[in-house]
């Protein structure tokens, strides 16, 4: 995913304990008492050595916020790895963390000062599973993670600092990691590298459980209105904030419910129902798909805790972008909750973001859940395509589809979404639309830009996202997503 937003990291965890062991680079801990310490690297069939105590390596730990929350992130400064021939504590093109034990965690992300400092390099991470005792080959981040965020013309996308794509590592115990510049090589005994961002930390994002079906729920925010936008700033609704998932809906109970909406809205003047106010032309013929089922942010044990309170919503939504998330593709359905929990915490403790940037995620599964708060079937601003949040809606698939095929029924869930979330705005999913640019490395702001009504993030955005396989399937999804319409 390659582009140039702001991010930025707030970090909130509980008190690190003491990292014991930090063994030499390549070395594999085992943890004492493990059912697999000693065990043999089946990767060169070494046994690892013992590992001594040690102080913290510089962990930086924050309590959290109102008391203990679910998950929590730890945060690991990136000292510069040793180089004879750059001035002493100077490194400009590489970082390193020695394999060490930490406490438990799930996902992994790098994240840095500066939000206009790019991170052109390599960073690779390997990590030791909490099941096996055994260590991961060494997996890729992807290190533009700044084209997914909020309009810099927002207050969100104002400040913040940069970060890599999160990856989800699953369980784990130990990690090791090292980043390396863009063409890093030696001229006649003289570096000649990018230098990296300054402020270099990696954060270890424990997800947390999901919370008890039976737990209280939070409050309702208050709804503020986007810049930029004076659209739909109706409440979400009581009773979707109270379920964990919303049933999925026949075409004819969402006709109903569609024309349910726009009747209380003519009956109330200036409150806006689902989607804003359709043209004569959309009610007469409603082209809107059947709502599939989606899991709202209850049902994946969103911690309201970490969002800012209010909402904020832009115009009726015109376009969808498809992204996928790069968090790699090693998670089982069931494990789908606590990847959207730790992109959730690393969006808004580490990125900064007011909320999860997308507004929508699918799994490999098919499954849909809820992604910002405000209301599923409401415009809420999201920060998912850098110039374009505007009138819009993210859909990110959860993995990495840049060589890997995207499971169909992610394709059609992706095809089911739209055709019901574009239909209450009457958005022709086989269509284009005229968008106003907020800024991106494609499209300066101001520009008006001809795009896919169902786009792929590098549509409006120089990025690898969705990755030339999701990417590749958008026009299926398209014809499909009409077809559900009834058009």
């Amino acid at each position: 995913m390659r582009g140039f937003l702001p991010s930025s990291i707030g970090v909130a965890c509980a008190a690190v304990l003491a990292l014991p062991a930090a063994l030499p680079s390549g070395a594999l801990a085992a943890t004492p008492g493990h059912p697999r310490a000693g065990a043999a690297d089946t990767s060169t069939g070494a046994r690892p050595p013992a590992a001594a105590p040690l102080p913290s390596p510089g962990a930086r730990a924050l309590p959290a916020a109102d008391g203990a929350v679910p998950g929590s992130t730890q945060s690991l400064p990136l000292p510069a790895t040793a180089d004879r021939s750059a001035a002493p504590g100077e490194a400009p093109g590489e970082r390193a963390l020695t394999p060490r034990e930490v406490r438990p965690f799930s996902l992994v992300g790098v994240v840095w000062e500066d939000p206009d400092a790019h991170l052109e390099g390599r960073v690779q991470v390997r990590t030791r599973s909490i099941a096996t005792g055994a260590w991961s080959g060494w997996q890729e981040l992807e290190t533009h993670h700044d084209d997914h965020g909020a309009d810099r013309s927002t207050p969100e996308g104002a400040g913040g600092r940069g970060a890599t794509a999160p990856l989800w590592v699953g369980r784990s115990d130990a990690v090791e990691l090292r980043v390396t510049a863009r063409d890093g090589h030696r001229h006649q005994g003289v570096r000649t590298t990018d230098t990296l961002p300054e402020g270099l930390r990696l954060d270890l994002v424990d997800p947390g459980e999901t919370p008890p079906e039976d737990a209280e729920p939070t409050p309702g925010a208050r709804p503020v209105a986007a810049a930029e936008s004076g659209g739909a700033n109706a409440p979400l609704h009581a009773p979707e904030a109270e379920q964990a998932v919303l049933p999925e809906l026949t075409r004819e109970e969402t006709l109903a419910e569609l024309a349910a909406a726009r009747a209380a809205e003519e009956e109330t003047p200036g409150t806006p129902g689902a989607q804003g106010a359709a043209g004569p032309e959309q009610r007469a013929q409603p082209f809107v798909g059947p709502r599939p089922k989606i899991v709202t942010r209850k049902g994946w044990g969103a911690d309201e805790k970490l969002r800012e309170k209010e909402f904020a919503y832009t115009g009726a939504v015109k376009a969808a972008f498809v992204h996928h998330s790069a968090t790699g593709n090693n998670y089982t359905c069931a494990e789908a909750p606590s990847v959207i929990r730790g992109i959730y915490r690393y969006h808004t403790k580490s990125s900064g973001w007011r909320d999860l940037g997308y507004n929508f995620m699918v799994d490999k599964c098919g499954t849909v859940y809820e992604g910002r708060a405000g209301g599923v079937d409401k415009a809420v601003l999201g920060a998912h395509t850098l110039g374009f949040n505007s009138n819009s809606t993210g859909i990110a698939v959860l993995g990495s589809y840049s060589s890997a095929e995207p499971p169909k029924a992610a394709v059609n869930a992706v095809a089911q979404l739209t055709a019901w979330k574009l239909g209450l705005s009457g958005a022709d999913p086989k269509g284009k639309v005229t968008l106003t640019s907020a800024g991106s490395n494609l499209y300066a702001k101001g520009k008006k830009v001809s795009l896919h009504v169902i786009s792929g993030h590098r549509d409006g955005y120089s990025t690898e996202c969705p990755g030339v396989r999701l990417y590749g399937k958008l026009g299926t999804a398209r014809s499909a997503s009409a077809k559900l319409q009834g058009r």
